[in-house]
């Protein structure tokens, strides 16, 4: 009986190590995110606090927004756009190596924002749309 669990968890050590090693050669094969960097100056927090938190600050600037009439704020969404958008497409999620979009397809995670909101600063919008004019 012990020399069948001894063979056990030898062949249990061998298929972990197989797998970490097949997985790692995996993991090699994913595409980092490709960042460009950002046209503005500092931004308005260090890279490792936004990386983890920007979901959760631009949903409560959501909420202050629209529950609160609060427009004016260090991490509004526009604001973000204006600074990160690329310079060859003027946007943040219209290019696989954009900013949002690099990140988001690297983590597997869907994009909601610009279903409704621009992805691009609002100067490169047509001037009549940026008026308010229909």
């Amino acid at each position: 009986m012990a020399r069948v669990r001894q063979l056990l968890g030898v062949a249990l050590l061998l298929a972990t190590s197989l797998a970490s090693a097949a997985g790692a050669g995996a993991a090699a094969r994913v595409p980092q995110p490709v960042i460009e960097a950002a046209s503005g100056g500092q931004c308005v927090a260090e890279p490792a606090f936004m990386r983890r938190n920007h979901a959760a600050l631009l949903k409560h600037q959501r909420d202050d927004t629209l529950r609160g009439g609060i427009r004016s704020a260090k991490y509004a969404l526009k604001d973000c756009i204006a600074c990160h958008a690329s310079k060859t497409t003027n946007s943040v999620a219209a290019a696989p190596s954009n900013f949002c979009q690099s990140c988001h397809t690297y983590t597997a995670v869907k994009i909601d924002c610009f279903g409704c909101h621009a992805s691009q600063p609002a100067a490169s919008i047509h001037p009549s749309l940026s008026q308010g004019k229909p």
